[in-house]
């Protein structure tokens, strides 16, 4: 016999709520209010950290800030999904999201950062990279897109090209979603199910399971060799997509330094700590 639940008057009335009545409306006859509460209070701090990064952007505009975004991660990491949450309230006009597609013919012989470079915020701007220039760190080595030169070569000059992006003033930040093998099996085939996602697969993410241990070593030389006291990565844990997007907006809106101007309300704090093959989860 199933137990009762035992709500409190506070999360009846979030139960009450549009959202919550639409979510169990989608469940049909297998509701779980349990599970509809947890996504209904998600979405009430998810709202409230999305009128944070509007005055965020509001500082950054004011101030003319180059604000730059690196979200990094496995095939499935749920990249994409943290951040359109993360630009859902912002103005448009003032961000851009940069997810390039392979390079051209021409681009294949300009120096590699080249259109990376072009793709760098202008003042009052903030730019969301869904993969950026560590593709040669890991997406390309692995899938034999580049040659052991070029690999190298990459890792030898990223951490200069980082100093002096940010020696001119602009604001990087470095995220990497960690999901486990299983997961990221479990949303491709989620992915292959659904008639409206099927575009997601490429036949890069078809060989991602057979050459997960390779993403790995190259994942963890690129964290030993790029981790630096001036431009840290900070790695979430992303089984939990709901978890990681929240995360990752706090951890914005704590690094980015607009709580400083009296005309922007400022925000809590969150701790972080070096990359290690034993990730810890960022608590939200």
């Amino acid at each position: 016999m199933t137990e009762p639940y035992n709500f409190s008057e506070k999360e009846l009335k979030s139960l009450n709520s549009s959202s919550a009545i639409k979510m169990m409306l989608e469940q049909g006859d297998h509701i779980n209010p349990e599970k509809v509460l947890r996504f209904v209070k998600y979405e009430k701090t998810l709202e409230g950290y999305q009128a944070q990064l509007i005055d965020l952007q509001q500082w950054v505009i004011k101030h003319n800030k180059r604000v730059c975004l690196l979200f990094e991660g496995r095939d499935a990491a749920g990249k994409g999904g943290a951040i359109r949450r993360a630009t859902h309230r912002l103005n448009p006009r003032n961000y851009r999201v940069v997810a390039l597609p392979k390079p051209t013919q021409q681009e294949r012989g300009q120096w590699y950062f080249q259109r990376y470079i072009n793709q760098l915020p202008n003042p009052g701007e903030m730019v969301f990279f869904d993969r950026s220039w560590y593709n040669r760190a890991v997406v390309e080595p692995v899938n034999g897109f580049c040659t052991d030169e070029e690999y190298e070569r990459f890792m030898a000059e990223v951490n200069s090209f980082e100093d002096m992006i940010t020696n001119d003033g602009i604001i990087l930040l470095k995220v990497y979603f960690s999901i486990t093998k299983e997961e990221q099996a479990k949303r491709f085939d989620d992915i292959k199910e659904n008639p409206l996602k099927r575009w997601k697969m490429s036949p890069v993410d078809d060989k991602a399971q057979e050459l997960w241990d390779t993403y790995t070593e190259y994942k963890e030389r690129m964290f030993s060799h790029t981790h630096t006291d001036k431009n840290p990565w900070v790695i979430l844990k992303a089984n939990r997509k709901t978890v990681a997007r929240l995360a990752v907006i706090k951890h914005i809106l704590k690094e980015v330094p607009y709580q400083n101007d009296p005309l922007v309300q400022g925000v809590g704090t969150q701790t972080q700590g070096p990359p290690s093959s034993e990730y810890t989860q960022q608590e939200v």
